[in-house]
């Protein structure tokens, strides 16, 4: 799915523009760190898995030695993006040899979820709480139907029925490059926009994603803290119920506008309410890496999606 790759790319690209402080800040979150490994090239991932219990730095010529010839320039992308993302940090000796190590941070915390696995800072609620949960069949149609409506309001700016709750400026930073229009005309799908439509719902959703995270200064929120609660959220349990007041105000205002993409589900009972996520949410970290496991287990969720673009596409443009 060479759709995903790219936007997905994209995403790390933006994920390693963060400020140094920043994005060491990342790394203290397990799942973060589990998040950024899944993302990289194998022979990133290799690099790091043989310097995870290394605590000196190891020298260019010595990891050169790690690759056959014809891999050189495979192994110089796997440096360069390891030292975008922190994960790498380069030293010189006196001699200006390069050396190479990995970021402490990101080494202690990786060690602990593999050994010990990760733990989430929330735990699902009990069952005699959360009575009523949706089935597992019943929240992927809600996801689809959350994920269609989405769609349509993206596509239909003339729509006269507000389909979503996302504010008409928000929509307008999702729809940048989608659509075009000219003065006294309807807006209209640029040749991005028919792309956009056609790609599966994975890449869909880290395009949608990458926007909302570029434009969350503008409304107050960190986009350090808001990719660290993306990633966390996609490792929790689908059809699990979590407590609504474990979220922070801006996890919680994050969490509303997820349910209009269908991410998330949330339900009030008697004394608490609780957010369920959906396949959408727990899809995104798996869809960084380009897995056969991760094919099968998204496949179905990418036909079901397919069809609700099919269908939004005959609505609106072939009536």
């Amino acid at each position: 799915m060479p759709q995903v790759k790219i936007i997905a790319k994209n995403f790390m690209d933006m994920v390693a523009s963060l400020p140094a402080m920043k994005l060491d800040a990342l790394y203290h979150n397990t799942f973060i760190c589990e998040a950024i490994l899944r993302s990289l090239p194998p022979l990133a991932k290799k690099y790091i898995l043989q310097m995870l219990y290394i605590d000196v730095p190891v020298t260019a010529k010595a990891m050169e030695e790690w690759v056959l010839a014809d891999g050189f320039s495979k192994h110089r992308v796997a440096i360069d993006r390891l030292i975008q993302l922190r994960v790498f940090t380069e030293t010189s000796d006196r001699k200006k040899e390069t050396s190479y190590r990995l970021n402490p941070t990101f080494q202690t915390n990786l060690q602990k979820h593999l050994i010990y696995g990760g733990v989430l800072p929330r735990e699902p609620m009990p069952s005699n709480i959360t009575v009523r949960l949706p089935s597992l069949d019943d929240l992927e149609a809600y996801a689809l139907g959350q994920w269609e409506c989405f769609l349509l309001q993206l596509i239909s700016s003339t729509q006269t029925e507000k389909l979503t709750n996302f504010s008409s400026s928000m929509m307008k930073v999702f729809q940048r490059g989608l659509l075009t229009q000219r003065e006294k005309e309807a807006p209209r799908l640029t040749e991005s926009g028919f792309q956009f439509l056609l790609m599966d719902t994975n890449a869909q959703l880290w395009y949608i994603m990458r926007e909302y995270i570029s434009n969350s200064e503008e409304r107050g929120v960190d986009p350090a803290d808001l990719i660290s609660f993306l990633l966390e959220l996609s490792f929790h349990v689908t059809g699990e119920a979590y407590n609504i007041n474990t979220l922070t105000e801006f996890q919680r205002n994050t969490i509303k506008d997820l349910v209009d993409l269908g991410l998330v589900k949330l339900q009030q009972g008697r004394k608490e309410s609780w957010f369920i996520p959906t396949k959408l949410a727990t899809n995104l970290s798996m869809s960084l890496s380009d897995t056969s496991s991760r094919k099968q287990v998204v496949h179905k969720t990418n036909y079901l999606m397919h069809s609700s673009t099919a269908h939004v596409l005959s609505n609106h443009y072939i009536a």
